[in-house]
């Protein structure tokens, strides 16, 4: 693990605290598509995840978060975000900001809760409850998700943007841990998009953490 940095002690440096075995992978991906140097802080479960070094820069006690300087920014969603319109010459905020708003929250909000609660083994089982959640469930919102990749090879536009980093790190990981129904249309977007060279170095770097620690 290397040490906390001192915030603001270089206004530009990039630092990703995560963990391995975390949704910290959509971060370190979205850090390896930017292409710019950045520090690592790997955190454990329970210890300096919980220390008051850490608590200070995310008080939830969770990763991943990013420092920029002496900017904080935690949730995968907003990481993801806010990396792509600091790094422009990254190319990876389209131009269709409103899409890219849309599928984003879409995936932090509707996706995710649909994801985590059916693993939980919850679903809502009336209308009332379908509305209260605010996804329906998780056909409904798989179905929505498949409509919309029908013909598209990305979340928003023509090119690779960070709402595929986000949005398809969680269709990658429910098709791998069948966490999400596998139908065409998902199975050849993420196929689409899995080869990708900064993926695969990130993954690379995590899973030689893995291997270090067991």
């Amino acid at each position: 693990m290397m040490g906390f940095p001192r915030m603001g002690d270089i206004m530009d440096t990039l630092t990703l605290y995560t963990n391995p075995m975390s949704r910290g992978r959509i971060a370190r991906w979205m850090m390896e598509e930017l292409g710019q140097p950045y520090d690592t802080v790997i955190l454990d479960y329970g210890t300096t995840m919980k220390a008051p070094e850490y608590l200070a820069i995310n008080p939830m006690g969770k990763v991943p978060a990013v420092t920029h300087g002496n900017r904080v920014i935690t949730e995968g969603a907003a990481i993801c975000t806010y990396l792509a319109e600091a790094f422009p010459q990254a190319g990876l905020m389209p131009e269709d900001r409103a899409g890219f708003y849309r599928w984003m929250f879409f995936g932090a909000g509707p996706l995710e809760q649909a994801v985590v609660n059916t693993s939980f083994g919850w679903k809502p089982n009336t209308p009332q409850e379908a509305g209260r959640v605010g996804y329906g469930g998780l056909e409904q919102t798989v179905a929505v998700l498949t409509a919309h990749l029908v013909g598209r090879r990305f979340i928003v536009g023509e090119q690779f943007s960070a709402a595929d980093v986000y949005v398809g790190s969680q269709i990658g990981w429910g098709l791998q841990f069948k966490t999400i129904p596998a139908n065409e249309t998902l199975t050849a977007y993420w196929d689409g998009i899995k080869t990708r060279p900064a993926l695969a170095r990130a993954n690379a770097l995590d899973d030689a953490l893995l291997k270090k620690d067991a």
